[in-house]
């Protein structure tokens, strides 16, 4: 499980530090955080449709995740302050290792047609964001069980300055970024 952060500081931090000439261990970019969030517009509806995400999204990350609501009402989509329209889990520490290594080594290779993720998605400031179309390529789900295929976006936020740096720490980490 602390392969991937053991990997880190014996590979990835030493990398960095020779490829961005940092002096100082403590300015080499670390992931800080990754956030896991679906979003359900067919939850205003049905109500089972969050505890159906829920348990997914808990099967995926090993984390118990949090329902987002509604922050204003809007009358064209029927929908009221405060009703639950997505679920999200913020992952840290071992947990979040765990599931980047299982993402970019079991997951992502299951996609049909995949040819790698985008290196345009960076945000300017060293956080990248992706989408998956099905959470059914992450082993944890089975098909069977499902009542509909959702899909997600996963943030990756770092402590990088720069969209390069941020590059190079996912692709030392095992992004299989699209050449």
């Amino acid at each position: 499980m602390a392969r991937l952060k053991d990997y880190y500081i014996s590979s990835v931090a030493p990398a960095m530090m020779k490829k961005f000439g940092y002096k100082n261990v403590m300015q080499i970019p670390k992931l800080e955080k990754v956030v896991v969030n679906v979003a359900a517009g067919d939850a205003i509806g049905n109500s089972k449709v969050i505890d159906a995400i829920m348990a997914d999204i808990a099967a995926i990350t090993g984390q118990k995740p949090v329902v987002c609501r509604a922050k204003k009402s809007v009358a064209n989509f029927k929908l009221r302050e405060g009703m639950p329209i997505g679920v999200k889990v913020t992952l840290r520490g071992e947990k979040m290792y765990e599931f980047v290594d299982r993402f970019f080594n079991v997951a992502l290779p299951r996609v049909r047609d995949f040819r790698g993720i985008s290196a345009n998605s960076f945000d300017g400031r060293g956080n990248y964001s992706t989408g998956i179309k099905e959470q059914i390529i992450f082993p944890e789900i089975e098909f069977d069980k499902i009542d509909k295929v959702r899909g997600m976006d996963i943030n990756f936020i770092t402590t990088a300055k720069t969209d390069e740096e941020a590059k190079e720490l996912l692709e030392l980490m095992g992004a299989p970024f699209a050449k």
